[in-house]
């Protein structure tokens, strides 16, 4: 499936070539000289990848409805464009997420702006078009301590792609970094010594150093001493973790396999790469990290992405609510009826052990007061 998948983009490149040097007004033309405006302005090539495959499938709808050139496109076609995506079933049988609808939506406008930047259009049919609405959802899945272990329980660690796996998973746990920036990882980005990481040109193209934990480190010294000796083919190579053709690993040979593992667990979860992201923050953050650091170990541009994890860890909410709430309180009531009165210093004292004390409220009130590879991944099964 990942090679289809392959096959596909290759030939879908080679066609967009060969279709804009058959028609100058036509989409692949102008879809052509877009991705090319977008690279020498330094646009990340993940960002000029997924950019391309939206314009391809767009031109391709238009395409089936008579429709050849951007400067045919108008306003009500672009919205019956966005009614086909909310329409539109994958090969799963279920629809595109909204985040993803957004996204190609949200490209298209990108796209006609610069049309009509370059003077290629009299108006962008696109300027008014309304973006979906997405869910402001905390993550559907996060992993215990345990539940994290019994999933690397499944890596067979006695294999040189188990080694590898195993590696690249205690990675993606001890920083959060995200799956691009995992295989994007070469051999100067690791300081062992030093526990110390550097992802180059994450999200938005910024660099970041992060801290990496022992156990990874290990993971991965035994990944460099045993197994990527056998996946290197060409000793010039600098990416760090590879496939078996000793080429740079991608996502389509990662995600299937730590979905896998997963799975495997019987944990009665799924997900993949991004599941040990939203692990490590939320387990950071009930372990009582502030959520500055965590967005900085995320990578976040805006503290508010961060926050969405303060609604998942609600360790400190459980314990006021079991102190506070009136059900709790009659059951304690009832359980001690027939005990003598106690002195109300103790009595405050065992309200503070439970968590009911004047630091926790104040904490609660600070909990008050407080991401892109399933999109990427949507547009591929789409």
């Amino acid at each position: 499936m990942v090679a289809i998948k392959k096959k596909r983009r290759r030939a879908g490149s080679a066609l967009l070539g060969q279709l804009a040097n058959q028609d100058r007004d036509g989409f692949a033309a102008w879809v052509v000289q877009h991705l090319e405006w977008m690279e020498i302005h330094n646009y990340s090539k993940m960002t000029r990848k997924q950019r391309e495959l939206v314009l391809v499938r767009f031109s391709s709808w238009c395409s089936m409805r008579g429709i050849d050139k951007p400067r045919d496109v108008t306003k009500p076609i672009l919205e019956r464009y966005q009614k086909h995506l909310y329409e539109h079933r994958k090969a799963d049988a279920t629809p595109l997420c909204f985040a993803s609808q957004a996204n190609m939506m949200s490209n298209l406008r990108c796209f006609f702006a610069w049309m009509a930047r370059q003077n290629a259009l009299l108006w962008n049919p696109a300027s008014e078009i309304q973006l979906p609405r997405v869910s402001d959802r905390i993550p559907r899945a996060v992993l215990t301590i345990a539940e994290v272990e019994e999933v690397l329980a499944q890596i067979d660690v006695t294999t040189t792609y188990g080694v590898r796996d195993r590696a690249m998973v205690e990675t993606l746990y001890s920083t959060g970094i995200r799956r691009s920036e995992l295989l994007s990882l070469d051999l100067s980005d690791l300081d062992g010594e030093r526990g110390m990481l550097l992802v180059r040109e994450g999200k938005g193209k910024k660099d970041r150093m992060l801290p990496i934990g022992v156990r990874a480190v290990q993971w991965i010294d035994k990944y460099l001493a045993e197994a990527r000796p056998e996946f290197l083919v060409d000793t010039k190579q600098v990416a760090l973790f590879l496939n078996h053709r000793g080429e740079r690993l991608d996502a389509g040979g990662l995600t299937p396999r730590v979905r896998g593992y997963v799975k495997a667990a019987n944990i009665g979860k799924t997900g993949s790469c991004h599941l040990f992201r939203h692990t490590m923050a939320t387990l950071m953050l009930e372990g009582g990290a502030d959520v500055r650091f965590i967005q900085q170990m995320l990578g976040h541009a805006s503290l508010e992405s961060t926050e969405i994890y303060t609604r998942v860890s609600i360790r400190m909410l459980k314990a006021v609510h079991e102190a506070t709430h009136p059900a709790r309180l009659t059951m304690q009531k009832d359980a001690g009826a027939g005990e003598s009165t106690k002195n109300p210093a103790v009595a405050a004292g065992e309200a503070d052990a439970l968590g009911g004390g004047p630091d926790d409220l104040d904490a609660l009130d600070d909990l008050d007061e407080g991401d892109d590879d399933d999109d990427y991944d949507d547009l591929e099964r789409a």
